[in-house]
């Protein structure tokens, strides 16, 4: 899949690494670009094309993917963070982190594979997380989500590879972005992930470990849960 020349649609291209792989699409040669966002007001980067686009809402996903017809790659990105913990989040939140993660980037998938599929394969990103395959009592409900996403990407690549659509998961820890702003982390810069990305999308890669920490992580799960989790060691 090369970059130049695509047609590229990102969602939640407002704000934090969605408004990067804008930016770096743009930079690498992408004949097109369509930021979608909620309101698409606030998308700011010169030479984008604002499309409306709320994941959640299956009419809005429809009615963008017949203003693009011509997309060849789909960058799965709108996320949210509500902070739902496993024992005392409320279930509202963990409804709302799934219904975004999951079934967001699964209504927009779905929706924009015949597309994808008519202008010759193209190509998917989904957003993922090294949470996950990690988490914490506090970060129950998006951990559990990306948990879910990471099956569905598996899934839709299968699917797809029929079709000629690659699908690339990206997982990475904390970046520097507005959703982080409260955690105190080392964080990776959201402008270096996305160039990663889409080198990996251009070298056929079915996954990019764009930090140290997601690579720790995936390593632990080889190890074992203690690997992973110290404190069950004990």
């Amino acid at each position: 899949m090369q970059i130049r020349g695509s047609v590229a649609l990102v969602t939640g291209a407002n704000r934090g690494l969605g408004e990067q792989f804008v930016h770096a699409l743009l930079e690498a040669g992408a004949a097109k670009v369509y930021a979608a966002a909620r309101d698409p007001r606030k998308v700011t980067v010169p030479g984008a094309i604002p499309l409306t686009l709320d994941v959640t809402d299956p009419a809005s996903v429809r009615a963008a993917a017949e203003q693009a017809q011509d997309v060849t790659l789909l960058v799965n990105n709108a996320g949210s963070y509500t902070g739902a913990g496993i024992l005392d989040g409320d279930l509202d939140d963990f409804r709302r982190e799934y219904e975004t993660h999951v079934l967001g980037s699964l209504t927009v998938s779905r929706t924009f594979a015949p597309v994808l599929g008519r202008n010759g394969g193209g190509a998917i990103v989904n957003v993922l997380s090294a949470l996950s395959w990690f988490t914490t009592p506090e970060s129950g409900g998006y951990s559990a989500a990306k948990s879910a996403a990471w099956s569905v990407t598996n899934a839709l690549r299968l699917a797809l590879a029929e079709q000629g659509t690659q699908v690339t998961a990206l997982h990475v820890g904390y970046m520097d972005t507005d959703m982080t702003a409260g955690i105190e982390a080392q964080k990776s810069d959201p402008a270096k992930v996305a160039r990663i990305t889409l080198e990996g999308v251009e070298a056929g890669r079915h996954e990019v470990l764009a930090d140290d920490v997601s690579k720790q992580v995936k390593a632990g799960l080889a190890i074992g849960p203690e690997a992973l989790y110290p404190q069950l060691a004990g």
